[in-house]
């Protein structure tokens, strides 16, 4: 059976303040021009795509729809990578991640990470008003810190971390579930679900949720030296969605997979 209908494109990073790249039908005209059949939508920019009118308004998807259709373009999914990412924060990285959220919230982790969970509950309800099957989401970083092996490995808190990682998505899969939409975590590092080891800790404790899957990027994988042609053997089942994309180790004697930095 034929599924793959042809490239798409992740917008997040091509929009911007110039022409065609500061509304949705002037990045849908360049997509389209570049031979694209469907593009995987931010929720981060309400210019380009509204997400709590998509939650509330079929009027508003339908119109979104209708756009996209006229450059011969669809919607593959919805994206809430930073979202994502602000339901689980460690308090190490409360500086670094405050940016991704609406300004009122910055410096309150509280309120911060209940706007996170809200948001990403919208995007339930907007993917099934677009008749979208699978949404991609970031599972954010609790445990993140403590996963190298130095400082030695402390199993309490990891299992702390990945618990209270549970805790906080379990409501979110629930949602997703009622719509029957899969949740597919982008495995990659600095997320807690960076490897098959920590995406089947947290299965375990999600209890095996059926919208608990894998949005497959080899990219985050090869650089992690993980074979990732055998991660699909094992995993198949769980991946939902999908980058195409590779990344080319190449070693040298300044800097490896963690550094590179100026």
């Amino acid at each position: 059976m034929k599924t793959l209908k042809g490239p798409g494109i992740f917008l997040a990073q091509f929009i911007g303040q110039q022409p065609l790249f500061n509304s949705l039908a002037g990045l849908a005209q360049w997509a389209s021009a570049l031979g694209y059949k469907a593009l995987q939508m931010p929720c981060n920019h309400p210019l380009i795509f509204d997400l709590p009118r998509a939650a509330t308004s079929q009027t508003y998807c339908d119109e979104v729809t209708d756009l996209l259709a006229n450059y011969g373009l669809q919607i593959s999914e919805l994206s809430t990578h930073l979202e994502g990412q602000l339901i689980a924060v460690h308090p190490a990285h409360d500086r670094a991640f405050d940016g991704f959220a609406p300004a009122a919230l910055h410096g309150d982790k509280e309120k911060r990470t209940a706007w996170a969970i809200q948001t990403v509950k919208l995007a339930a309800a907007a993917s099934a008003n677009l008749g979208l099957q699978a949404h991609a989401t970031f599972s954010g970083s609790l445990a993140w810190p403590y996963l190298y092996p130095w400082p030695p490995h402390n199993p309490q808190l990891l299992s702390e971390a990945f618990s209270e990682l549970a805790r906080r998505w379990l409501p979110v899969l629930d949602e997703f579930d009622r719509y029957g939409i899969d949740v597919c975590y982008e495995i990659h590092p600095g997320e807690d679900l960076h490897d098959g080891v920590t995406f089947e800790r947290f299965l375990a404790l999600v209890n095996n949720h059926p919208r608990c899957n894998i949005l497959f990027d080899p990219s985050h994988l090869h650089l992690q030296h993980i074979d990732y042609l055998q991660f699909i053997d094992i995993y198949h089942q769980r991946i939902k969605a999908f980058h195409v994309k590779d990344a080319e180790y190449l070693p040298n004697g300044r800097s490896g997979v963690y550094g590179g930095y100026q």
